[in-house]
Order: structure tokens, then sequence, then C-alpha cells
């Protein structure tokens, strides 16, 4: 009864003559984010229908969240939001600006997206909101001054919240460098000889499939990609084009698991220390929820993963059998 009348209204309006009460021709409401859920299926619609202008009112509503309460586990938020800056140069300035008041919490997270934008001048920048930011002035000379590096200096290799970041910076821009380094990590998932880059890259794999069987335009690049990789990375690659193709994701985590069981079994140290798992960050995130375009929902067995470290049940879907 609900649609019909609401199919009814619509129609009366679009029958309207031009002199009807203007209420009825108003905006819907903008969207209000009371849940992490809503921020996840936000971001992940974001490259259809950009609205920059929302970025500070998402950024207050993840902070409130308590979204960036673990940095480690927020790689997805924090390039998003550098990527909302990046590839806004002209309104930078302005949506930064409207960022504030903000808690110190939460100032570590806009250095660090600054730094992410890919932005040619983003020390300068930074530079023009030390003032508004004094309880940060030590990360903010390691960013101005010392070794704080751009997501684009970062190493894949060093951990799960790079690669959370250039997905997130992908799901602002849908630029292709940002894939092209996730490609780049597939190497990693051949490695033998060190179980975290083989998991690294075996995430990295995991990703790109799951992601590219929902979008066409990942897949072409995805494909373009086969002519320019090495082959260390041409064989990976190929198999995620052909998982995301035929739809037979489950393979790409039964090999990867069958990988690290294998390194495992050979008694290495590292092979046998999980608990750096708990450092893995919003990686199921990117491939199950955002990748799935409705926030909330529990795809292919993983749990949706909202803020905050990544849950044990997620955790123990990926992780080895002991």
């Amino acid at each position: 009864m609900r649609i019909s009348t609401t199919l009814a209204l619509l129609a009366a309006i679009a029958l309207s003559p031009a002199w009807l009460s203007p209420a009825l021709a108003k905006d819907p409401p903008e969207q209000e984010f009371k849940k992490s859920e809503q921020i996840l299926k936000w971001i992940n619609d974001y490259r259809k229908d950009p609205e920059p202008n929302r970025l500070p009112e998402i950024f207050h509503a993840m902070g409130d969240l308590g979204i960036f309460r673990d940095l480690d586990s927020a790689g997805v938020y924090i390039g998003f939001v550098g990527g909302v800056i990046g590839s806004n140069p002209e309104r930078a300035e302005r949506l930064i600006s409207r960022m504030f008041p903000m808690s110190p919490e939460d100032q570590v997270v806009l250095i660090r997206a600054i730094a992410y934008s890919g932005l040619p001048d983003w020390k300068h920048l930074l530079q023009k909101f030390v003032e508004r930011m004094p309880a940060r002035m030590v990360l903010l000379r390691k960013y101005l001054y010392g070794d704080g590096k751009p997501l684009s200096d970062m190493p894949i290799d060093d951990g799960a919240y790079v690669l959370d970041a250039l997905w997130g910076y992908y799901y602002a821009t849908g630029y292709r460098e940002p894939i092209e380094r996730i490609v780049g990590a597939l190497a990693l998932s051949v490695d033998k000889n060190n179980v975290e880059k083989l998991t690294i890259g075996s995430m990295a794999k995991w990703t790109l499939a799951t992601n590219a069987s929902r979008e066409k335009e990942l897949l072409d690049i995805l494909n373009e990609e086969m002519n320019r990789q090495p082959t260390v990375v041409r064989k990976p690659l190929r198999e995620v084009i052909e998982a995301a193709e035929t739809f037979e994701i489950g393979k790409i985590r039964k090999e990867a698991l069958a990988s690290i069981d294998e390194l495992k079994a050979k008694g290495s140290e590292k092979s046998r220390n999980y608990a750096w798992w708990g450092q893995v960050g919003q990686t199921a995130l990117a491939l199950g929820c955002v990748g799935a375009a409705a926030g909330g929902l529990v795809v292919a067995g993983i749990p949706c993963v909202v803020g905050g470290a990544i849950s044990s049940a997620a955790l123990k879907y990926f992780a080895p059998e002991p």
C-alpha cells in the first residue's frame, strides 16, 4: 500500500502543471549517517555520483561513530578521505576548513589523509592548518619536515593498512594508480618464504577478484594490466580475472589457505605466529561490505567489519586453521 501511494505521488508530481506548489518539487533530504553501515554504503556508491561537498559531514560521522579509534583498522577510510581531497584540488582547502573543529585524535586522520591525497603541494596545504592543530605538532613536523610518507611512497608489503588505504583511495577517485599498485602486490601471493607477505599478496588477490566481479571498469583495468605486468604478476592476475569473470571467488581463498598451510608446515617461526592477524584492518570490509554495494550485508560468509579492529569471526574466515 505504501509503495502504491508513493508511485501515485510521483506520477502526480510528474503530471502537475508548472504552477503546482514548489514544495513537492524539492529534492529529498540528504541521508543522515547514524550507523557505520550507512557510511560504507555511501563510500561504495560515491564514484557513481560524487558528492565531495559532503566530505566534512562524513568525516565527522566517522569520528562520532568511533571509526578512527584504531588507526591500523581505518586504512580504507583514511585513504578515502585522502582520495576525495586529492581529486578535488580546487576545493580541497575549503573542504578541510569545514572539517574543523575536531578532536586531536581525528586530527591524526586528517594529517595522514592530506599526505595521502596525492596533491603535488600537499605539504603546503597541510601547512595552512598547522595553527589549528597545536596538539599534533610532533606529527605535523614528521610529515612536513621528517620521514612522514605520502601513500605513493609507502611499500605495499608494509602491511594490510597500505592495501586498505589504496582501496579507499580508489573508492574515492576511480583512479587507475592505486589498482596498479594492488596488482603489483600479486607477486607476493606466490612468496614461499614469508607468511606475512604471502598473506598480503593473497589479500590483494582476493580483493581484486571480489571487487572486479562486481565492477566492469575494474575488470577492464585488470585485463589491460595483463599486457603490462611482469611474468610473476601475470599468472596470479590471470587467475584473478578468471575468478572475477566466472564468479568463482571461493577458489582464490582455498588456494591462498593451501599456500599458507604449506608454508606453515615448513615450521617457520613467522608462519606459526598469527597474532599479527589482528592487524589485518579493513581488508575484509574492502572485499566484502563495500564491494557488495550494500553495507551491512554478509557477503560470501564474511561478516561486515564496521569500525574498530577486524572481528574474530572474520579472522577465523581467512586465517589458517590451527
